[in-house]
C-alpha cells in the first residue's frame, strides 16, 4: 500500500511536469502581429534606453535568424538607430528607440491596438 501511495506520488509529480513543459511549448508557439512585434521593441529600448542586439531579440522574445529584417526595416526607416561599439576584437550593435520611433507608437501603433486588440491565443484552435 504505502508503494503505491508513492508511486501515484510519484505519477502526480511527472504528469505536472509534462502540464507545464506543455504550456511552455504551447506560449513559445504564440503568433504575434508584426505590429506588435515592432511596437514591443520600441517599448522595450524605451523601457532599457539602448541595448545590444542579442539582449533586445531575447527580452522581446524573437528569433534573430527570423526577425533581423524587421530590424532593419526599423532603421531604415530611422525609427530606431543602430550604433556599432567596438569591444577589444568584438563589434557589438546597440539598438536604441529615436524619437521618430515613439511618435509612431504613440500616434500610430497605440491607435491601432485599440482598435484591434492582440489576439488571445491561448484558448484559440487556429
Amino acid at each position: 500500500m504505502r508503494y503505491l501511495t508513492l508511486l501515484i506520488k510519484e505519477l502526480s509529480t511527472i504528469v505536472k511536469l509534462a502540464l507545464t513543459i506543455m504550456t511552455i511549448l504551447t506560449d513559445s508557439k504564440k503568433y504575434r502581429d508584426r505590429i506588435y512585434i515592432v511596437k514591443d521593441i520600441i517599448l522595450t529600448l524605451s523601457e532599457y534606453g539602448q541595448l545590444n542586439q542579442t539582449s533586445l531579440f531575447s527580452f522581446c522574445g524573437l528569433n534573430i535568424t527570423k526577425h533581423k529584417e524587421i530590424l532593419d526595416n526599423l532603421e531604415k526607416n530611422e525609427i530606431i538607430q543602430r550604433m556599432e561599439e567596438t569591444d577589444g576584437k568584438r563589434t557589438v550593435t546597440i539598438f536604441k528607440v529615436t524619437n521618430k520611433g515613439m511618435n509612431f507608437c504613440h500616434e500610430i501603433i497605440e491607435p491601432y491596438e485599440k482598435l484591434f486588440p492582440r489576439r488571445d491565443t491561448s484558448n484559440s484552435k487556429f
